[in-house]
């Protein structure tokens, strides 16, 4: 508990005194002497950076630097261990639902935005496509396993997995995949290349993926449909795409 009391006593004054990144040069940089002053240095860069990841705007550095001065040597703080893990928690949880709902909004903005564009279809589950390059073999079912070449992004166009970076097409399951692509590649005939746009709710939801797709995310997904394999035709498959399940 004495690395949270760090971060309770800075949440505890974050509406005194609230230090952000335009106000971040008021702040006495410290000089780096020595291989002690870098490992304090990192700490501190590290709790920040989890801080910011909650949703936090701001917080009183220093408050911050003097709650980490006090538990080192020893002094009294003002409250105990119960008390800050309450602090803590309604903080973070707060901080939490206001980043949520105004990702779930930037995510629902983008999706209205992009199905008024020309071209796009908007499905009944509010899965959206354009037509790329038309197809004209048959379309998979949700049992066949699939080959595609892919590139997925999210909604600011950043680039979080392809096929075509590995040189190598994917093969998977369509049932083991997310719904978006589960229901988009069913639309697809074999050679077609759609782009699908996947609000979150078919996509990874308020989890989201690892470090690379945040939670509420819209995502655009490139799609060729290279070939389908009924069950019976499959006797040894690729382990599906990370991205991509």
């Amino acid at each position: 508990m004495k690395f949270l009391s760090m971060i309770a006593a800075g949440c505890l004054l974050m509406n005194t005194g609230i230090v952000t990144a335009q106000q971040a040069d008021e702040v006495k940089r410290p000089t780096l002497e020595n291989h002690a002053d870098s490992v304090a240095y990192a700490f501190g860069a590290s709790v920040a950076r989890d801080l910011k990841r909650t949703g936090l705007e701001g917080i009183n550095a220093n408050a911050f630097a003097q709650a980490i001065a006090d538990v080192f040597d020893g002094k009294a703080i003002p409250f105990d261990e119960v008390q800050e893990r309450e602090l803590i928690m309604s903080t973070i949880t707060a901080a939490r639902e206001k980043m949520d709902g105004r990702m779930k909004a930037e995510a629902s903005a983008f999706m209205e935005r992009n199905g008024a564009r020309q071209g796009v279809t908007t499905t009944a589950s509010g899965l959206q496509y354009e037509v790329v390059r038309a197809g004209t073999g048959g379309r998979p079912g949700l049992m066949d396993t699939v080959t595609v070449h892919y590139k997925g992004q999210l909604s600011d166009g950043k680039v979080f997995d392809s096929s075509y970076d590995r040189g190598a097409p994917a093969t998977f399951p369509l049932g083991r995949v997310i719904p978006g692509w589960q229901e988009g590649l069913q639309l697809m005939p074999v050679g077609a290349h759609y782009r699908i746009y996947v609000p979150y709710e078919l996509g990874y939801g308020e989890r989201g993926a690892g470090q690379d797709i945040p939670p509420y995310s819209a995502l655009i997904f490139d799609v060729e449909l290279i070939s389908v394999q009924q069950p019976d035709e499959v006797s040894v498959i690729a382990d599906p795409v990370d991205k991509a399940e």
